[in-house]
């Protein structure tokens, strides 16, 4: 099973693409842990991105794609994937496409999640994150039992400086404008099933996991 998962932040991808590796067994790969993890393993590729990040700067293309490669060249790939994150840009489509075709793995679908603007606004400035094991949590509609601390690993629970009003417009700003043409790229492919997001997590798995089932059987 070869997909992807696209929704601004705070649109449940995280939450969703847990759920998918769960019970279909696919590694979940987002391009930010992929960062984190070379960059904490100090590759070459990680040293790279680091320089960009460092100066609030996006990696280019050219750095994300080669390590996308590398990941989707594992073990693990050879059952499918789950990109979150990935692609960001149409030039990253393009390029995923020779990946893809290269391991013999097409995308077979694209997960679009859509959410309401009022209830991405909520989900965002409530949303507090681990700064240890990056687990994700919401001060009203998934605490953690003791407040501030994460429950798998007792790290500090913290909301990110960019989890705000503002920065959600512009990355709200930055999805239309990078996000829109790689959609419609998978568009004309037929492979986008648009979810609205802005349900409840057990509606919104209900709609997915049907469609998945499609591709399993």
């Amino acid at each position: 099973m070869n997909l992807l998962i696209m929704g601004v932040a705070g649109s449940g991808k995280g939450t969703m693409s847990k759920k998918i590796a769960e019970v279909y067994h696919v590694p979940h790969i987002s391009t930010g842990d992929l960062f984190r993890q070379a960059m904490k393993e100090q590759t070459e590729l990680g040293k790279q991105a680091m320089v960009y990040i460092d100066e609030g700067h996006l990696v280019p293309d050219e750095i994300t794609i080669a390590m996308m490669k590398e990941r989707l060249d594992q073990e693990d790939c050879k059952i499918g994937y789950l990109l979150d994150g990935y692609p960001r840009t149409l030039n990253q489509a393009q390029a995923f496409e020779n990946i893809a075709a290269g391991i013999s793995r097409p995308v077979q679908k694209v997960i679009n999640l859509t959410v309401e603007l009022d209830i991405l606004t909520s989900r965002i400035t409530g949303r507090r994150v681990c700064e240890d094991c990056g687990a994700i949590y919401h001060i009203e509609h998934s605490p953690s039992i003791v407040k501030g601390v994460c429950d798998r690993c007792d790290g500090e629970l913290v909301h990110r400086s960019d989890d705000t009003v503002e920065q959600l417009a512009v990355r709200l700003k930055e999805h239309v404008l990078l996000t829109k043409p790689v959609l419609d790229y998978y568009r004309e492919r037929g492979l986008v099933i648009d979810i609205d997001a802005s349900r409840s997590v057990d509606t919104v798995w209900q709609d997915i996991n049907a469609t998945l089932e499609e591709i399993y059987d």
